[in-house]
């Protein structure tokens, strides 16, 4: 597993250094807007805790910090209107690493919905 890096961009928002669009906060967990949305919602959730992907987080976090990150993420999708029973979907994306195209080493979610958000893989 890769050391996190602490000056990285959540990081540096989660110890107050930048400045965010907060949705909601938890006890373990932040979410907030993302600075270039892909959708009409697009939040980012992260954890409060040092993990750099989600295999790191299911493996390394307490078992309160996963409750509290899995609903947020359910407590979210609802306040922003994107679930299935008020809303008509979303999509949760988790990057890792460079095949999966990660931008920060701070695990984080984006939840995206309000619209189709098409496929998300395109067939080879």
């Amino acid at each position: 597993m890769p050391t996190y890096d602490d000056t990285n961009i959540f990081a540096r928002i989660l110890r107050g250094e930048i400045p965010n669009k907060t949705v909601l906060e938890t006890e373990h967990t932040l979410a907030f807007e993302d600075i270039r949305p892909q959708a009409p919602v697009h939040v980012l959730v992260i954890p409060k805790g040092a993990y750099v992907s989600y295999d790191d987080f299911a493996q390394n976090a307490s078992d309160a910090e996963i409750v509290d990150f899995t609903r947020t993420v359910g407590r979210l999708t609802r306040d922003l209107g994107v679930d299935l029973d008020g809303g008509n979907g979303h999509r949760v994306i988790a990057n890792a690493g460079e095949y999966g195209l990660q931008e920060v080493p701070h695990f984080h979610m984006h939840i995206l919905g309000g619209r189709s958000l098409g496929r998300m893989l395109q067939p080879e």
